[in-house]
Parts: C-alpha cells; structure tokens; sequence
C-alpha cells in the first residue's frame, strides 16, 4: 500500500506555514510553562524555593519537570554554586526572555478580557 501521508507542511488558507510553532505550542502549553516564563523573566534569577513560593498550587515535581524541559530547550540557564548548603539558580536565556516578551501583550490581553 503506498504511503498517503504528506511530506509537505500543512499551511492556511493564505498560504501562512504555522509548522515552526509546533516546537513553541508544545513547550508552553505544558502545565505551568508561562508562567514559570513569567516569574522567572521578572527577576534577574531565582532559587528553586523562590519559584516555588510564587507558585504555591504547583507541585514541587512539576517545577522541577518544567525546568528541566526549559533548560534543554535553551530557555532557562541553570547556575549551580559549589557551596554548602548547595545553591542552584535559574534564569531566563537570551530566546527564554524573548519568549518572555512575546507572551508579555497575550497576558494583557487575558488580563483585560478576563
């Protein structure tokens, strides 16, 4: 049987490829995805506790999965200190803080049509 799958992205009506958001709608339509974006964007970096402190309802697993994601994506930077008790800090790369601004006018929006 031959194969009836398309090799060639899907795209709209007016001929606008939507294919390279898949990697991005993926990412943060995660649970808790933006707005770790958002929390760690507003500071210059946080500690595992601190994020945890602006999302109380998340649990301690899923922030951890989150970052993890993050981190492999290029978003979130990882700063481990050779100190005892042991310090780990996050924040945003250079694309994580662009995600950062580009999601900036959706929470406007949400905010006012909320």
């Amino acid at each position: 049987m031959a194969d009836t799958t398309s090799s060639a992205p899907a795209c709209d009506v007016d001929g606008t490829c939507y294919c390279p958001l898949t990697g991005v709608i993926d990412t943060l339509s995660r649970k808790y995805a933006m707005q770790l974006v958002s929390i760690i964007g507003a500071h210059d970096s946080l500690r595992f506790a601190e994020i945890e402190e602006h999302l109380p309802t998340a649990s301690t697993s899923t922030i951890s999965k989150r970052l993890d994601e993050f981190e492999e994506a290029g978003l979130v930077s990882r700063t481990q200190y050779n100190e005892i008790p042991p310090r780990v800090e996050y924040a945003l790369t250079a694309d994580g803080d662009e995600i950062r601004l580009r999601l900036e006018p959706l929470l406007e929006w949400a905010t006012e049509n909320s």
